[in-house]
């Protein structure tokens, strides 16, 4: 049975910093491209960040230089770390296993910055 369990979210000042953490299971993680997604209401969810086997990076461009996604292969965990947060990082952020398919997802953990 896949898992991916995400935790860190919460309520931030803006300017402020978060770590997102995502604890994978039921996956070859060392071979799996992970990813971060965000969602807020009445929008698609959109592409954070994505890091492949090979630990080479991608980024949106509304994150770039602020966040950064890393992963730890013997805790089969990935990470985002979120620096100089902005209002409109706020929503629901989801890991995902984008490769190999099928694509898995986790429940989402809020992240709120307050202005």
């Amino acid at each position: 049975q896949v898992q991916l369990v995400e935790s860190g979210g919460g309520l931030v000042q803006a300017g402020g910093s978060l770590r997102l953490s995502c604890a994978a299971s039921g996956i070859t993680f060392r071979i799996s491209t992970l990813a971060w997604y965000r969602q807020v209401p009445g929008k698609q969810r959109e592409l954070v960040a994505r890091i492949d086997s090979g630990r080479t990076t991608n980024y949106a461009d509304s994150v770039k230089g602020r966040f950064t996604i890393s992963r730890d292969n013997a805790k089969n965990t990935v990470y985002l770390q979120m620096n100089s947060l902005k209002p409109e990082d706020t929503a629901v952020y989801y890991c995902s296993r984008t490769w190999p398919g099928p694509q898995y997802w986790g429940q989402g953990t809020q992240v709120t910055v307050s202005s």
